[in-house]
C-alpha cells in the first residue's frame, strides 16, 4: 500500500473523527469516496479480495446493528463500516478483528467516561465513529509494525 496510501488513510480517519465528534453525523462526502479508495488501492496493491470481504463483513455486521437498533448506531457507522473493515481487511484477518472488536469497546469505554448520574444520564450519546477510526489505524499499526 505503501507510505502515501497509508498517510492518506490516516488523513480519512482524521476527517471522519473530526466531523463526527462535532457534527454527530459522517458524511456520505467523506465515508463513500474514502471506502472507493480504499477499495481501488488495495486491488492495486493485490489485496482486492481480501479488503471485499473485510469491508462487506463488517458492514454486514453494522447493517445488522442499525436494522435492530437504529437509535444505538447510525446509518453513516454503516458506511464507514465499509471503508475501514475493507481496509484492515487488506491488512489481513488480524487487523480486520483487532479492528472489529477494538471499535465497540472504545466507544462502551468513552460512554461509561461521560456518562453522569441524574436525570439527563440518557440524553448523553457517544459517536461510535471516533472509535471506529482509531481501532482501525491501531490495529493496522500493529500488523505493519
Amino acid at each position: 500500500m505503501g507510505w502515501i496510501g497509508l498517510g492518506a488513510a490516516v488523513a480519512w480517519l482524521v476527517a471522519l473523527t473530526v466531523y463526527d465528534v462535532r457534527q454527530r453525523r459522517l458524511p456520505n462526502a467523506l465515508t463513500l469516496p474514502g471506502a472507493l479508495a480504499v477499495f481501488v488501492v488495495a486491488a492495486l496493491a493485490g489485496r482486492g479480495t481480501s479488503a471485499l470481504l473485510g469491508g462487506v463483513a463488517l458492514a454486514a455486521l453494522y447493517l445488522l446493528v442499525h436494522l435492530i437498533a437504529p437509535a444505538a448506531m447510525g446509518a453513516g457507522d454503516v458506511k464507514l463500516a465499509l471503508g475501514v473493515g475493507a481496509l484492515t481487511g487488506a491488512f489481513g484477518s488480524d487487523a480486520w478483528v483487532i479492528a472489529a472488536v477494538g471499535a465497540p469497546l472504545l466507544t462502551a469505554v468513552w460512554g461509561l467516561l461521560v456518562l453522569r448520574p441524574g436525570p439527563d444520564r440518557a440524553r448523553v450519546t457517544v459517536p461510535h465513529g471516533p472509535s471506529m477510526c482509531v481501532a482501525t489505524a491501531t490495529a493496522v499499526a500493529m500488523v505493519i509494525t
